[in-house]
């Protein structure tokens, strides 16, 4: 066979072995690009600090911490601006004890008028929809819960409630906050546990938005 030929054959055999790489390697890459992608969109619903119906905010109070896992599985789905409800005089393990009748908190929740004083100051006024998280005492809202009501004014804004308990329902505590303020937009909420996933907290936010 002529030299130039055979030189001939294996460039073009070159040439194609290496344009056949290039565009395996695009292939992947692209692929790839666009399972990050859809990684990052699962993980996070919303990264704006806004939904179609204004700017988010998740306000909670959270005595042992797993309310505010719950707050902050659901900053991560919204994009909303996380702000804790600090009571000014911290709770202790025994003034959660429900064994004691003498206890701070059953004090509290068994006197209508009590209202637990809060540290930290909150603004209310930019957000047009707040998730408001709070565990479940006594079947019912932590009476500091109706404080932060009492020195807020959320009239016309949309405010979705979360709780956290072990088993008792978020149903009572829903009552509780719609005939306290009924200038409120109240939205029913949803109870979680210590096990929620993010996934979870995802498909629930996308409900509410939809």
């Amino acid at each position: 066979m002529n030299k130039k030929i055979i030189i001939l054959i294996v460039v073009v055999a070159i040439i194609a072995v290496g344009g056949f790489g290039f565009w395996f390697m695009s292939s992947n890459s692209n692929k790839s690009v666009k399972k990050t992608n859809n990684t990052n969109e699962k993980s996070k619903v919303n990264t704006n600090n806004e939904t179609s119906n204004g700017k988010v905010a998740i306000i909670y109070f959270s005595a042992t911490g797993t309310t505010r896992k719950v707050a902050d599985l659901i900053e991560n789905a919204t994009g909303g601006d996380s702000i804790e409800i600090e009571p000014k005089y911290e709770y202790t393990d025994a003034d959660l004890d429900y064994n004691k009748n003498n206890s701070r908190a059953n004090k509290e929740q068994n006197d209508s008028k009590a209202r637990p004083e809060i540290q930290n100051n909150i603004e209310t006024d930019s957000y047009d929809v707040i998730y408001l998280g709070y565990p479940i005492w006594w079947g019912d809202v932590p009476k500091i819960i109706l404080t932060f009501l009492d020195t807020n004014d959320l009239s016309g804004k949309k405010v979705i409630p979360f709780c956290t308990s072990g088993s008792s329902s978020i149903s009572e505590s829903l009552d509780t906050l719609k005939n306290y303020n009924k200038d409120i937009n109240w939205i029913d909420g949803k109870r979680f546990s210590s096990e929620t996933t993010q996934d979870e907290i995802n498909d629930w936010v996308n409900n509410i938005n939809n």
